[in-house]
């Protein structure tokens, strides 16, 4: 049986690491905080003090963290798990990171004989916890067909995109669609309530007509409600994945106003200290 490594015990971290103890991997993971593995660890995985403790005699070691910093500070350095990777093992980069430093990190892996996948993921917590996740996956043919039944015990689709960075490339576009259909849902509710129409009758006609995207279905009912603290994907995770994806374009040369109008109300609402809410909550700048 493969040794795995988690690297990251947040909403979506954890999620993963339980699916793979309940595949029947050997576990090992890694948090900055102990506390929150306690679960994990009496369900049966093992604690390391650290990512490079973590990936000491793994075969595939999987970072799930929050941004391109947190990426590389369990990656590289003295006990960064790159540091004790054997040749020929497998690092998965499961974070939403910018497409330059996925391809940076890439380089530092293999330059250590490591092989590397992009495998950036969507899906709520629920999902996550339910092992349904989407991974968008960017990885060489033959170590994408390798991989695929691990990363398969704890998703339910796995879409190969191409080579390294493509992925990620494509977690960025689709985040960028999700933030305008959210941020787009708002301003058109905040008009439903200044106009004084039936609130219901609008939730349920936005669910069901040719509006109703699967990000408009499941932030709807929230944004009406105006509760944005059950938090699937927090304000400050969204308003980055937006930066990134901002970055991309302008390397690209593709004009994206309708996601710089939406990076903006995001930094609004982040500047109201809304940033560990679920982003649905962009609605209240709006309001």
């Amino acid at each position: 049986m493969q040794r795995i490594a988690v690297m990251g015990l947040g909403i979506m971290g954890s999620g993963i690491a339980r699916n793979l103890l309940k595949a029947g991997f050997s576990l090992t993971v890694y948090n900055r905080t102990r506390e929150k593995a306690q679960a994990l660890l009496d369900a049966g995985a093992s604690w390391a003090e650290s990512p490079k403790a973590a990936a000491d005699g793994a075969d595939i070691v999987i970072g799930v963290v929050g941004d391109d910093a947190a990426s590389r500070s369990i990656w590289l350095g003295e006990q960064g798990a790159l540091a004790a990777l054997p040749p020929g093992a497998v690092a998965v980069e499961c974070t939403t990171l910018s497409v330059g430093w996925v391809r940076e990190l890439a380089e530092h892996a293999h330059a250590r004989g490591v092989r590397f996948v992009d495998a950036p993921m969507a899906g709520s917590k629920a999902a996550a916890a339910a092992g349904q996740l989407t991974l968008f996956v960017g990885a060489e043919d033959g170590l994408f067909e390798e991989i695929q039944p691990v990363l398969s015990s704890f998703s339910a689709n796995v879409i190969h995109f191409g080579p390294l960075g493509s992925g990620a490339m494509y977690k960025l576009i689709n985040n960028m669609i999700a933030a305008a259909h959210v941020t787009a849902l708002a301003e058109g509710i905040a008009m439903a309530e200044k106009a004084g129409l039936d609130m219901q009758t609008v939730l349920q006609t936005i669910t069901s007509g040719a509006v109703a995207s699967p990000i408009v279905k499941m932030k709807a009912q929230q944004v009406v409600a105006r509760d944005h603290k059950d938090t699937h994907f927090a304000l400050r995770w969204m308003h980055k994945d937006l930066t990134y994806a901002l970055r991309a374009a302008d390397e690209l040369g593709v004009a994206v106003p309708s996601v710089a109008l939406a990076h903006e109300l995001l930094r609004m609402a982040m500047q109201k200290g809304w940033a560990d809410q679920d982003f649905a909550v962009v609605a209240e700048v709006v309001r």
